[in-house]
């Protein structure tokens, strides 16, 4: 089993399954983040604060502990703009990129054609494209303001259905869609859930939150940890009791 999920590119072990959202504001503090917690996590996510202010000193920074990056910033634009932005994740040597769903089919497509085309290095596997659905800081008022008129789930599966048509290998959701999105979209889809929190956690901006256990259970590939662990007094112990957790999951999953 660990070799075809290898071939697949998964998550072998539950550290492998807990991306760290290295959410600050100075390379500096992610330096010290990275050094603290890359013996505890399999990916660190760079979204567009801490890119915006390191640029790509931040990826070289976690490929340069041995890590993985995932580039979270949720491309929504013309076609072309964001197929030209996909080639350069794929030349930083990123694990997973984010899209948002919004873009439309047209804009995955281009972006996943692009990446096709594109001659890497001998054993670096493209990045795979995850389109964002609806963020985990949504409530449904919130989308009655906007004019959306359905409910979440609703908007959460025709999102990613339309997205892994058009080629996106993996979709960002709610540990809460988790269930209803399997039963519609291919066994290869991957799935990457934010929002995480343990039972006594503060939920500060996110609405649709669940445990790292839980979504294991409701079938994530990875589970995104930021608040919980940054702002702890020790960050590396609470990034390996989830790491405990998502292997309690499993556990459970196999017997």
């Amino acid at each position: 089993m660990k070799s075809i999920r290898k071939e697949l590119g998964l998550p072998q072990a539950p550290r492998d399954r807990l991306i760290f959202a290295l959410d600050v504001d100075h390379l500096d503090e992610a330096e010290r983040l990275v050094k603290e917690l890359s013996p505890h996590v399999g990916m660190f996510k760079v979204g567009s604060r801490l890119f915006t202010s390191a640029g790509s000193l931040v990826v070289d920074l976690v490929h340069g502990m041995g890590s993985s990056v995932f580039l979270d910033f949720k491309f929504h634009d013309i076609p072309e703009q964001i197929a030209g932005a996909a080639r350069e994740i794929a030349r930083q040597r990123a694990r997973l990129f984010t899209v948002h769903a919004l873009g439309g089919p047209k804009m995955i497509e281009a972006v996943t054609r692009s990446l096709r085309s594109m001659t890497l290095i001998p054993g670096v596997s493209p990045p795979v494209c995850c389109a964002v659905t609806i963020l985990t800081s949504h409530s449904q008022e919130e989308l009655k303001l906007l004019g959306f008129n359905d409910s979440i789930l609703s908007y959460a599966q025709r999102l990613a259905k339309m997205a892994v048509t058009a080629g996106a290998g993996g979709v960002v959701c709610s540990g809460h869609e988790l269930s209803s999105l399997r039963s519609i979209l291919p066994t290869s889809t991957l799935y990457v859930v934010p929002g995480i929190r343990g039972p006594s956690d503060e939920h500060a901006d996110q609405v649709r939150v669940m445990t790292a256990g839980k979504a294991v259970q409701a079938g994530a590939t990875w589970v995104v940890v930021g608040r919980p662990i940054r702002d702890a007094r020790e960050p590396a112990s609470i990034a390996q009791q989830i790491v405990e957790e998502i292997a309690e999951a499993e556990a459970n999953e196999q017997t």
